[in-house]
């Protein structure tokens, strides 16, 4: 099983498209940091501690030691301590991050990390069974709507109507 380290973006993304049990169902050992968690609205906090509770997923809380390694570390700016702390976690435990945030992911590409976003997530959710061609579909156009990331980025519409196509045959 892979494991992934998830930064608040793709939370956010999955609780919003109401993917969220479907996340949780794939095959992947998922992980975040407290720091993250924080980032989120209570709503989607709450969402996420039953997932917590169930052992579904790994809160990481950094212990002073693992926070003062983390700021002798130089990061890029453009990294907020949150981005951080899921490449320091994602170092640690050898882990994919799941990230749409383009500092994170270049970030990611400079230290050898592998690294996805919420298309290989959809990726993911069509190899494993876990949603039909229709409904990926339907939630892929809800993320173009809901997302500007994805709204203005020639690549990330090119890849989209790729998989689009795909699914509608």
């Amino acid at each position: 099983m892979k494991i992934v380290v998830t930064d608040a973006c793709i939370f956010i993304d999955v609780i919003n498209l109401q993917l969220t049990s479907k996340f949780f169902g794939l095959d992947l050992d998922i992980h975040t940091t407290l720091d993250v968690i924080n980032e989120l609205y209570i709503s989607q906090q709450q969402i996420l501690e039953g997932y917590n509770a169930s052992n579904r997923l790994t809160v990481h809380v950094l212990t002073g030691e693992e926070q003062i390694s983390l700021m002798s570390e130089s990061y890029p700016k453009a990294l907020t301590p949150e981005d951080r702390s899921v490449v320091f976690i994602a170092q640690k435990l050898e882990a994919i991050i799941l990230s749409s945030d383009k500092p994170v992911r270049t970030y990611a590409k400079r230290l050898s990390i592998e690294y996805h976003g919420m298309l290989w997530m959809f990726d993911q959710l069509m190899t494993q069974n876990l949603i039909t061609k229709v409904e990926a579909c339907i939630k892929i156009q809800a993320l173009i709507s809901s997302n500007l990331i994805y709204k203005n980025n020639a690549e990330l519409q090119a890849e989209i109507t790729k998989r689009l196509k795909a699914w509608s045959e």
